[in-house]
């Protein structure tokens, strides 16, 4: 059975495009003023001012920032060395395996790849990744 061009137009077939977009623009329009009505009569409430003079001891970085965050504050345990130590060590002991991981390459290059074969590159691997995961959980929980 053949439709005629009147049934398909009754039908919404043969609808130009652009009434299909004014449409969504006339829902969209409206839904933002529905928002904007919404979030203008009852505003979120943000708290108490924040005072930049003072860090509020709860704070604590993202989880992937907890070692060198842990770090640091361990670095504060060697100000018995000088004002300097904790800001010395606490940078360049965080350089420092960054440093060895990227020299890796140049200084392991035995013929053998097996990794039965380079034992003390696999511990002192091992021994980044596990103090790297303490130090995060480390700081998580304190």
């Amino acid at each position: 059975m053949k439709m005629t061009e009147e049934e398909k137009i009754k039908l919404g077939w043969k609808t130009p495009f652009y009434q299909h977009i004014l449409k969504e623009i006339v829902l969209s329009v409206f839904l933002i003023g529905v928002l904007v009505t919404l979030s203008t009569l009852f505003p979120p409430e943000l708290g108490e001012k924040a005072d930049p003079f003072s860090t509020p001891s709860h704070i604590k970085p993202e989880w992937y920032f907890l070692a060198g965050y842990q770090f640091l504050k361990l670095a504060e345990k060697l100000s018995f060395l000088g004002d300097w130590a904790p800001k010395i060590i606490g940078i360049f002991g965080q350089v420092v395996p960054v440093l060895f991981l990227l020299a890796i390459p140049f200084i392991d290059r035995g013929d053998n790849r097996y990794p039965e074969n380079r034992k003390w590159i696999l511990m002192l691997g091992a021994l980044f990744a596990l103090s790297a995961v303490g130090l995060t959980l480390w700081g998580h929980f304190s």
